[in-house]
């Protein structure tokens, strides 16, 4: 039916509606709402507080700009640290919840915190090892044609990326390190 701009029926009452669609105007009357009695607040809850007693504030924490205070209790077990720290510190700090740079920007904050974390590996004993480690060798030992092609994988479309994105990395890396001791000989 196409538009015109003087109606030609009357809205249906909400009794009509109700015995029409099932669930109609469910969110009007408190008795008509599944979740009502969930939203009891006279009931016991079992709570032996009505606030948390807050953990000691540490203002290097990062808080949302839409909050006021953090939270009572939050996690102190993966503080920030470095440079991916400093983007993820500028994140909170600059933009919303709500935008997209500020997800972007945690993602880029995990990145860099994960190649952080593999350079800080080769101060060590035990360095990354990207063959044993990211699981290479079982995609030669576990059918690999046969696992790929014919399936429904959804990673089938982006396979061809995944060298480039896990080997990548390490190839340049030992191409700088390559460079960097030839021109000391030289």
């Amino acid at each position: 039916m196409a538009y015109i701009s003087e109606k030609t029926h009357p809205n249906p009452s909400a009794a009509e509606l109700r015995a029409r669609i099932p669930g109609w105007g469910a969110d009007l009357d408190p008795v008509n709402r599944p979740s009502f009695p969930r939203e009891r607040r006279d009931l016991d809850s079992g709570a032996h507080w009505d606030y948390p007693e807050e953990q000691p504030r540490d203002p290097s924490r990062e808080k949302s700009i839409e909050h006021l205070q953090l939270t009572p209790v939050y996690g102190t077990a993966q503080p920030l640290k470095g440079f991916s720290g400093a983007i993820r510190r500028f994140a909170y700090e600059r933009f919303s919840e709500a935008r997209a740079a500020h997800w972007l920007l945690l993602i880029l904050g995990d990145r860099v915190d994960a190649i952080e974390e593999h350079l800080r590996s080769f101060a060590t004993l035990r360095p990354d090892n990207p063959i044993t480690q990211t699981g290479v060798l079982s995609e030669f030992r576990r059918h690999p044609i046969k696992s790929r092609f014919g399936s429904k994988r959804a990673d089938v479309k982006h396979m061809w990326l995944d060298p480039i994105l896990v080997a990548g990395p390490w190839v340049l890396a030992g191409y700088v390190v390559y460079r960097v001791f030839r021109g000391k000989k030289g």
